[in-house]
């Protein structure tokens, strides 16, 4: 399982929010590059980043700061945020990043998304954030009536690289992952899936290396890096430890 640390990116500067909330920010830096080249030395395997302005905006408002990360670590960089066209895919695909996040899209235009995993296998990424597991979209603003699953089960046999499942509820709270929710999806698609929000320390780590039966590729961790609830190192450490024992 990959342990990957999240950069969220608000008006140029390293934030995390509350439960989605844009009125409830707290910004960690005013340069994400630095955080990145920090994490990149910890041992980061990959980086998670989110455009928040973009994904309210419908496309990318910080995409200099995200191209100049992709530049400047050697790390792979996953991106989401205001990903809703092909250019731009092929804009941050052709410039240095390694995988785009669709989330918005995936519900809206399904076609769109089929032919972006098709024509970029294995380099898209869905985006699936769930409030009381219902799909929300546009930065979490807009809850849906359709369910992370039936959502996910949409996008089987398409190229598509793995789902970034986010339980909006337990984002930037530190309350713990959402075990059973992840591991319903995991189970539910043959797609591999990134759990994500509530990471509050390296118990969470525990119990997602546990899950048995299912491909839970990784785990985004944010606000409990940046509090200094969990060490990046030490958590990597934890999934090769596990990984090579067995």
């Amino acid at each position: 399982m990959v342990i990957i640390p999240a950069i969220d990116i608000k008006e140029g500067k390293c934030v995390r929010l509350a439960q989605g909330d844009f009125n409830r920010v707290t910004v960690y830096g005013d340069d994400p590059v630095r955080m990145a080249k920090l994490w990149a030395a910890s041992g980061a395997e990959l980086i998670h980043i989110v455009d928040l302005d973009g994904s309210v905006a419908g496309l990318p408002r910080n995409a200099a700061i995200v191209l100049d990360i992709a530049k400047k670590v050697k790390v792979p960089v996953q991106i989401g945020g205001g990903i809703r066209n092909m250019e731009t895919i092929a804009y941050y695909l052709n410039n240095g990043i390694a995988s785009v996040i669709m989330g918005t899209a995936a519900l809206q235009d399904e076609k769109f998304v089929k032919t972006a995993g098709k024509a970029y296998a294995g380099r898209i990424i869905l985006g699936i954030d769930a409030l009381d597991g219902q799909v929300a979209i546009r930065g979490w603003t807009q809850k849906t009536s359709e369910t992370a699953i039936e959502l996910a089960c949409r996008y089987s046999g398409c190229g598509i690289k793995a789902i970034v499942y986010t339980d909006i509820k337990r984002d930037g709270m530190e309350t713990g992952v959402n075990i059973e929710a992840t591991q319903a999806l995991a189970t539910a698609v043959d797609i591999p899936v990134i759990a994500s929000g509530g990471v509050a320390g390296i118990g969470d780590i525990d119990k997602l290396l546990a899950v048995e039966n299912t491909i839970i590729y990784g785990v985004i961790i944010g606000r409990a890096l940046y509090n200094g609830a969990i060490s990046l190192s030490e958590a990597i450490n934890r999934a090769k430890a596990l990984k090579n024992n067995n």
